[in-house]
């Protein structure tokens, strides 16, 4: 009897959705797409690997064990540059699960990096809605290469999940991390600026945020910084001709 138990007792991923059509993208996109998973066992599921069919495509995906009644996810983020036309790629997910492999798939055009997408009142009235409750973060004064965080507070107002789906910068030195991969309509995340500046003086990066809210794609945020050589010597004074720091 204790053999028929253990038998039974496995996790079992159920997936909200096997494809994903993204539908008509302007060339130089990464679009992306976040596959739900829920596992309906009674055993933690722990995704072991995620593997696209070609390099276009990059995953990410729930790294911890996802319990029963929980749910995970599965990112796919397909770079369109340099890909002209329709597009029709695979993503094998391996877990412990009943069913050890899944395939997910992602569909769509690339069109010309000008394209005009036109949407609907309808679909505008459906779309996500990021919101955010300040635009400018003041690191005060950083040091040329110094890693700095800047923690901005974002809500979903729409009507479907919202999705971070990258940043930009004119500096290249922005990267980005968001608490919650798929934030909820009502919900609110913490989105992480990570900034390493690369030049001196005042500095004014402007970080356009990218995501699926069709109404404004493309927020714009300000971090600002004092960068200097070096904050050690501003707080040292010399006593002989060896600098001591300010006690």
């Amino acid at each position: 009897m204790l053999f028929w138990f253990n038998a039974q007792a496995q996790g079992e991923l159920e997936y909200e959705f096997d494809t994903h059509d993204f539908g008509t993208i302007a060339e130089g996109t990464k679009a992306v797409f976040n596959f739900r998973v829920r596992n309906k066992g009674n055993q933690p599921v722990v995704i072991t690997n995620v593997q696209p069919s070609c390099g276009c495509t990059t995953p990410e995906w729930t790294k911890t064990p996802i319990l029963p009644g929980k749910i995970g996810f599965i990112r796919a983020i397909y770079n369109s540059t340099g890909r002209p036309g329709p597009f029709n790629k695979s993503i094998t997910v391996t877990s412990n699960g009943v069913s050890p492999t899944h395939v997910l798939y992602i569909k769509g055009e690339v069109g010309p990096a000008d394209l005009k997408t036109i949407h609907t009142q309808e679909q505008k009235t459906l779309s996500p809605r990021l919101a955010v409750g300040r635009t400018t973060y003041s690191f005060g004064k950083l040091e040329k290469g110094q890693k700095a965080v800047a923690k901005f507070q974002i809500k979903n107002t729409g009507r479907q999940d919202l999705q971070i789906q990258g940043v930009r910068s004119a500096c290249n030195c922005v990267s980005y991390k968001v608490s919650d991969p798929a934030i909820k309509p009502g919900q609110t995340a913490t989105l992480e600026l990570t900034y390493v500046p690369a030049m001196l003086s005042e500095q004014n990066e402007v970080v356009t945020i990218i995501s699926n809210d069709i109404v404004m794609p493309a927020l714009r945020l300000t971090l600002k910084a004092t960068v200097v050589e070096s904050l050690v010597s501003e707080n040292m004074v010399k006593e002989g001709k060896q600098p001591i720091p300010f006690r």
